[in-house]
């Protein structure tokens, strides 16, 4: 994964090329190093394979079907190259294709509409997360997830503000970024942390994967 000190180094599988092109420069202005930019899925994994990415960002929708190419490279390439994040782009949500990304091996995976890339700052961030081995999933991605999982309630065992802290982390907040957007301090979120680890029965033997693992409890993939 990619130091946060280091040029980040992204692959690009774009089939519109004025999108393609204009993600292309965005990233470049941000020091990025863009090592493929390319309109299909067959030609991303052909860039994968030859140049070893940080992480790729990924249209769910490519040539020649237009249904689910982007997707489903972006499947094999979380399989094959567990080191390289994958960010998928979509015009919509499409929860299939949500909780096919999501699920499996956590961390190194995002899934943002494509209205977010009009947000730099945002856009930027989530990518470092996933190429970090973080995670970065949209809050509308997360809210229709949630619609499925809460059938099931997994979740009952968390108090309400509990459940206010792990929707934070799904959409990737630090936990300095959840204090503030919750109006309590780092220590509060801290415990909280604690307490949810504890009721979904994390141990501190998962490791760093602890809070990804947390998430994907909480969107019912795991």
């Amino acid at each position: 994964m990619a130091d946060s000190v280091q040029r980040m180094r992204v692959a690009i599988a774009e089939d519109s090329v004025l999108l393609r092109e204009g993600i292309v420069r965005l990233l470049e202005e941000q020091d990025c190093e863009v090592v493929a930019a390319v309109g299909d899925g067959d030609a991303l994994l052909k860039a994968v394979e030859a140049q070893r990415p940080d992480v790729c960002v990924v249209d769910v929708r490519m040539p020649p079907t237009f249904t689910d190419e982007g997707l489903r490279a972006a499947l094999v390439i979380r399989e094959r190259y567990a080191d390289v994040g994958v960010l998928v782009l979509s015009q919509y949500v499409e929860e299939r294709y949500a909780s096919e990304l999501i699920g499996g091996n956590p961390g190194g995976v995002g899934y943002l509409l494509k209205d977010r890339v009009a947000d730099v700052d945002q856009f930027i961030d989530g990518l470092r997360r996933v190429a970090g081995g973080g995670a970065a999933l949209d809050p509308e991605v997360i809210s229709q997830l949630l619609v499925r999982s809460r059938k099931v309630d997994p979740l009952a065992v968390l108090s309400p503000r509990e459940q206010d802290v792990l929707r934070a982390m799904a959409e990737g907040k630090s936990n300095a970024g959840i204090a503030q957007a919750l109006v309590v301090g780092e220590g509060a979120v801290e415990k909280h942390i604690s307490n949810i680890f504890l009721k979904l029965q994390l141990s501190p033997t998962d490791g760093e994967h602890r809070r990804v693992l947390a998430v994907l409890r909480y969107l019912g993939t795991s």
